[in-house]
């Protein structure tokens, strides 16, 4: 389904009250959401205002109740997929209960407020086969000239960690030489909400690190960033995207798969060798268990593949 995505403009959000500027601030500065929960947020409560402006003909968002939020809830649904709405809800619910909690309001309209069931799709994933054929082509080429070899290093550590620690994108992007304990051979990870936690990666990615700092960054500093450009600036989210789709496509393999698809792929190849769920939560940063249990859907989903072709009887 494709999002009517719903902007504001300079003049709506001028006429928002200091409580919706305190909230952001609140949210991310206190509270510390991640950047793109903030952002959603606050692309929420400029939804739901110019709504209230030119649905409801209301100019402030404490004067809302219930039945504004059943009918923006109703309304919204068909403009955006269910998950973005939940999300949305989600916000607005907060954002109340914010100023619930400063008295600057008596009631929270989206309080308990029924929401769509959302469908939830299993995680495309990687079988190990796909992924060796993944690795293999970063293999390194002696006769590779001093650019080539960067790539090749840079990139080839760039699909270990990802693979080998399960890390986000954003969190490869933001690794130091100060994050690796080599002897270990863990990294310290930031991740949302600015939770720490240690990731093992293994030898292999150990020695990719090394090989690509003793070549291409002998002079590192503790607080340099891993992951660089050929300038030896951080690299981006973006970049990294790129670079995948272009390994992807030399491994015959779906464009389709992301940066985050070789985590669900490290998730799952874990519980499909006899993963303990709760240190599988664990390594992948996730607050609560039920955002891991996915993954042993996708187990439970090969298993019975598997006993549907073997089993005489099934």
């Amino acid at each position: 389904m494709g999002e009517n995505k719903i902007s504001s403009s300079g003049e709506e959000e001028e006429l928002f009250p200091d409580e919706v500027h305190s909230f952001i601030e609140h949210i991310h500065h206190e509270r510390r959401l991640s950047q793109n929960t903030v952002r959603n947020y606050k692309h929420a409560l400029f939804s739901f205002f110019r709504w209230l402006r030119h649905s409801r003909k209301l100019d402030c968002l404490f004067t809302a109740d219930r039945c504004d939020a059943r009918a923006y809830l109703i309304e919204v649904q068909s403009k955006i997929s269910r998950t973005t709405t939940k999300n949305h809800i989600s916000g607005l619910r907060c954002f109340y209960k914010f100023c619930q909690a400063r008295q600057l309001t008596l009631q929270n309209p989206f309080h308990n407020l029924t929401l769509p069931k959302s469908t939830r799709k299993l995680p495309q994933f990687l079988s190990e086969k796909q992924v060796s054929q993944l690795m293999d082509q970063t293999s390194i080429s002696p006769e590779k000239s001093d650019i080539d070899s960067f790539f090749q290093l840079r990139d080839r550590m760039i699909l270990q960690l990802l693979y080998g620690g399960g890390l986000r994108v954003s969190e490869l992007t933001m690794l130091n030489y100060g994050s690796l304990d080599a002897n270990r051979a863990t990294l310290r990870v930031i991740g949302k909400g600015r939770k720490e936690r240690i990731c093992p990666i293994g030898r292999i990615a150990v020695n990719s690190i090394f090989c690509f700092r003793d070549k291409h960054a002998p002079n590192a500093s503790y607080d340099a960033p891993i992951i660089i450009n050929r300038s030896g600036g951080r690299l981006t989210v973006r970049s990294i995207q790129l670079l995948l789709k272009k390994y992807l496509r030399s491994a015959s393999l779906p464009e389709s798969l992301s940066p985050h698809k070789l985590r669900h792929t490290f998730a799952t190849h874990l519980l499909n060798n006899g993963a303990d769920l709760r240190a599988v939560q664990e390594l992948l940063g996730h607050s609560n268990l039920s955002t891991t249990q996915v993954y042993t859907h996708v187990s439970v989903a090969r298993l019975k593949e598997s006993h549907r072709q073997a089993h005489p009887r099934a």
